[in-house]
């Protein structure tokens, strides 16, 4: 039979989209929420013997962690062959070292959790830094889609003589990467961090960006202050207005009006986490891996 295809609240959209690259039943997945604030999933038709791609939006986790780990697990008690978590963002990634006295690795439990409750993970892009692969932390089988072609593809069809800026070393790889694949130039700048909303850059090199339109590429923009410092410094340069482009677009209280009152030309996102500024469609890539994923 063909996968049954379910969404958590606030994924209806991811899903519906996914859809249209996938030969799947969409089913219904409801949540009742007993008074005392407790979560029931139901699912229908129940998946005896069938494969479930479950999709789900993880910005604000720890409000969807829950629902998404009970929903797996009653899709498992319900006779569900195979389970594949298609999350196009993936949290819990940035803390994936001990940073100060009395913390722990809490990639490597949140990792653990979820990998309790699926056969197979489908993400885009998360943040891998001292993780190099999902493999070291999950125990489940795992696909990484890159974001790079589909934005690749965006900077070409929307922006004249790009150059692409990584806000910072972290970025180095991702920015070389997408700018191959554009066929323009790129850049990194450096970034000391003083604080969640306390950032400063590197001043970019005035001879790379004249004559061309500065494209900012980042993979979380989260509070968007590493963004704001960035096109400051292409403003101290004289560059043109920067595009400011977001894999997964968290934008945090008043992250977006703050970086739009920056002097950027516009802010466009990858559609990971639903949100307004989403342009560059990654579902049917994701719809791919899903596929692969069912297929092993």
């Amino acid at each position: 039979m063909k996968p049954l295809l379910l969404a958590l609240p606030g994924a209806e959209a991811l899903a519906a989209s996914l859809a249209r690259s996938m030969d799947c039943e969409p089913g219904a997945l409801t949540l009742h929420r007993f008074p005392d604030g407790e979560n029931c999933p139901q699912i229908l038709p129940e998946p005896r013997a069938r494969d479930v791609v479950l999709v789900a939006a993880l910005d604000h986790p720890d409000d969807k962690l829950l629902p998404l780990y009970l929903s797996a697990c009653v899709a498992r008690e319900l006779g569900a062959r195979r389970i594949v978590l298609v999350l196009p963002y993936l949290p819990y990634m940035r803390q994936d070292a001990v940073f100060q006295p009395g913390q722990g690795i809490t990639a490597r439990h949140f990792a653990r959790l979820l990998s309790s409750c699926c056969d197979a993970l489908v993400t885009v892009d998360p943040h891998l830094h001292r993780i190099l692969s999902l493999d070291e932390v999950y125990s489940v089988a795992s696909e990484v889609v890159p974001a790079a072609p589909a934005i690749a593809q965006w900077i070409r069809q929307n922006v004249a003589q790009p150059v692409v800026v990584g806000p910072d070393s972290e970025s180095a790889q991702w920015a070389a990467h997408v700018a191959g694949l554009a066929g323009c130039p790129y850049t990194v700048l450096s970034k000391v961090r003083s604080g969640d909303r306390e950032v400063a850059v590197s001043l970019p090199p005035a001879q790379i960006l004249a004559g061309r339109t500065p494209v900012l590429v980042d993979d979380i923009v989260s509070t968007a202050r590493t963004m704001v410092a960035a096109a400051g410094q292409l403003q101290q340069v004289g560059a043109a207005a920067p595009v400011c482009i977001a894999v997964h677009a968290l934008f945090a209280g008043d992250a977006l009006s703050v970086l739009e009152q920056a002097g950027v030309a516009a802010v466009v996102s990858c559609n990971t986490v639903p949100h307004m500024s989403n342009a560059i469609d990654l579902m049917p890539a994701l719809a791919v891996a899903a596929l692969r994923m069912l297929a092993r």
